[in-house]
């Protein structure tokens, strides 16, 4: 660089400083830049270290988030007699209480002809209108028929139970001989857990049952050491309707007893949207004891929405059962009281069963039977409509018999919980004080009394608490905290499908009478699925979201896994659309296969896809909050209202 070079750039420096110098005499602000802050480090969660659990009345599915399948195993144990000579016990497995009253045969009888009137008023694809086919005509020929004997060993045995083991757990407790002192357990009926008088049916021995079944599952099936636990975090999938007793306990087991170290509680309903694909959708989940019904949006179950009935496709097995009896079922010696008998009609019902109107006439079928300790034997049968009768039960419940039970349940009202202050009867208390003192300001300042005021003012207000909440909630007549159940909820769309408006100024007394009433009345109905279905949906909010959920129901479980129930299911749902929607509504659809995927499997997916949202960071209760907090975490974290 020359001298003159060096000297130009110098000048150039010099003028630069200057001016510098004039920009802070005339007071302009250069920009700043700011300093780089360091983003909070967030704990990258490896999927395979979630264990997603989703626990059904009938069968458990446990694995990795990372599986393309999960374990799949009946959802049963077998407990060892801890004193020889205790009599044998043993939860039922299609057998349920209100069968066995007077009226359960003229309630099936009933429900049969309703049946039968639907089946023949329907034409076939083809124009023409079923042939009805009457049982006796099956009788004839299946009481004749003898069975042939295939082999003198049917090759199935008893488990083994020589070195004498505490539990044995799903399919070898199934196969446990009756003979052995094994008391067998199922720990979840209707999607609840299966607490009873009996004996195994405390709380604790539930919750014990649940951590040993699940334990061993993980241990065995998995292959994770159960000290290796504390690596590990859970997704646990719950109902939608739940218990808050029972979540919690469930959630201390799987916290503090088998040492997982975080977890996330979330709604199977929410969880079936995210493993089919869908943003929003009228979730049908049709399980072996339960049907439950919801509607999501955005990831959001509709608290109004949500509809439990107290049957599933065990009930349809019963019937089909029933309906093979009157058709002279060759296998003679079948009970409903038996383990593997009920394995088989379970078998029956999924392989010969349908919702296709098409298929009529009388129709030769065979199966097989493989026991233990007998030869292994080949039926012929011959069925007619049997096969579509029966599932056509789940539209027609009153075909299943089932007389004096609640056919139905609502949202559960909590019961108020001592490790959470702030529960919704807090809330629910503080919300209707603040209310009642806005409405009563002025009244309050022109009667101002020294003394015993704030009494007789909080007083009033706890009367009025209970009265602004009626339009959402009502006793089901068995008070407070009559049991773990306790009262049930109506949102506001419900209580005004069951009631008319402007009944709240009634006297509190005739109020809950009437409300007790009517939802007695409405808890008792059968509703069919096809009803429940729009009375779920007719419980949003909008019609918008109406729209959205006539266009996308979802029907996952097993329950519904019959040849023709999609074409079946939607031909019901237009026909009996409310007509205002009709024109609304440009495409009803069911969805019962999505992404080609096993309905059974579509809410455990949605567990693990939700173990790889980088949203879900939020969700995670840990195991040392847990121990501080307790069950006010799950106020905090669940992604749904606690």
């Amino acid at each position: 660089m020359t001298q003159a070079e060096k000297e130009q750039d110098n000048g150039k420096d010099k003028e630069r400083d200057k001016e510098k110098e004039k920009e802070q005499q005339r007071g302009v602000k250069r920009p700043i830049a700011p300093p780089a802050i360091p983003e909070p480090h967030q704990e990258q969660i490896q999927s395979s270290f979630v264990v997603v659990i989703h626990p059904g009345s009938r069968t458990l599915r446990i694995g990795r988030a990372t599986d393309t399948l999960p374990v799949t195993v009946p959802h049963v144990i077998a407990r060892r007699h801890k004193q020889s000579g205790q009599p044998r016990y043993e939860d039922a497995w299609l057998l349920r209480e209100g069968l066995n009253k007077p009226e359960s045969n003229e309630q099936r009888q009933n429900g049969l002809k309703m049946v039968d009137q639907a089946i023949w008023s329907k034409k076939m694809s083809n124009g023409v209108r079923r042939t009805p086919v009457s049982a006796e005509q099956a009788r004839a020929y299946n009481c004749q028929i003898r069975p042939a004997v295939l082999d003198s060993n049917s090759r199935v045995k008893w488990t083994n139970t020589a070195h004498q083991p505490p539990h044995l757990v799903g399919e070898e407790a199934l196969y446990v001989n009756p003979s052995d002192c094994y008391n067998i357990h199922w720990p979840v009926v209707r999607g609840q857990l299966n607490v009873h008088a009996g004996p195994g049916g405390s709380l604790t021995a539930v919750l014990a049952d649940l951590e040993t079944i699940w334990s061993h599952i993980i241990q065995k099936q998995l292959d994770i050491p159960l000290k290796d636990l504390k690596y590990y975090r859970c997704i646990l999938l719950v109902p939608d309707i739940y218990n808050r007793l029972h979540i919690k306990e469930v959630v201390n087991m799987l916290l503090l007893n088998m040492g997982f170290s975080a977890i996330i509680v979330h709604q199977e309903s929410v969880c079936a949207t995210f493993g089919s694909g869908l943003s929003s959708a009228c979730v049908v989940d049709v399980g072996d004891q339960k049907t439950s019904l919801c509607c999501v949006e955005d990831g959001v179950s509709h608290r109004n929405s949500r509809l439990c009935l107290a049957y599933g496709g065990s009930d349809v097995t019963r019937t089909f059962f029933w309906l093979l009896q009157r058709a002279g079922f060759p296998y003679r010696d079948c009970q409903l009281s038996s383990r593997l008998d009920c394995q088989l009609l379970q078998h029956l019902k999924e392989t010969f069963c349908h919702l296709d109107q098409d298929i009529s006439g009388l129709q030769d079928h065979e199966f097989q039977t493989r026991f233990p300790e007998a030869p292994a034997l080949l039926f012929q049968v011959r069925l007619g409509d049997e096969k579509l009768q029966a599932p056509m039960g789940l539209f027609y419940p009153t075909t299943f018999g089932i007389v004096g039970q609640k056919m139905i349940s609502l949202q559960y009202r909590s019961q108020g919980d001592s490790e959470d202050p702030h529960d919704e009867h807090y809330l629910l208390a503080t919300q209707s004080k603040q209310d009642q003192s806005s409405k009563s300001a002025a009244d309050r300042k022109a009667i101002s009394r020294p003394g015993g005021g704030l009494d007789g003012e909080m007083s009033g207000q706890g009367g009025m608490g209970e009265l602004s909440d009626l339009p959402r909630g009502c006793g089901s007549g068995s008070g407070g905290g009559g049991g773990p159940k306790g009262e049930m909820e109506f949102g506001p769309a419900q209580g005004e499908c069951l009631m008319g408006a402007g009944e709240v100024e009634e006297p509190l007394s005739a109020h809950l009478s009437r409300k007790t009433a009517i939802m007695s009345q409405f808890e008792s109905k059968a509703l069919g699925l096809d009803k429940a279905i729009l009375h779920s949906i007719d419980c949003c909010a909008s019609d918008e979201t109406k729209r959205k959920m006539y266009s996308s129901i979802l029907v996952v479980g097993g329950g519904l896994m019959f040849h023709g129930a999609q074409e079946f299911l939607l031909h019901r749902i237009i026909n009996k659309m409310p007509p205002s929607f009709r024109r609304l509504v440009d495409n009803v659809e069911v969805i019962t296969r999505p992404k080609d995927m096993d309905p059974r499997l579509i809410s455990w997916k949605g567990g693990a896809v939700l173990a790889c949202l980088d949203t879900t960071q939020e969700m995670w209760i840990h195991q040392r909050e847990w121990q501080r907090f307790g069950v006010r975490m799950l106020r905090e974290r669940a992604a749904f209202v606690w």
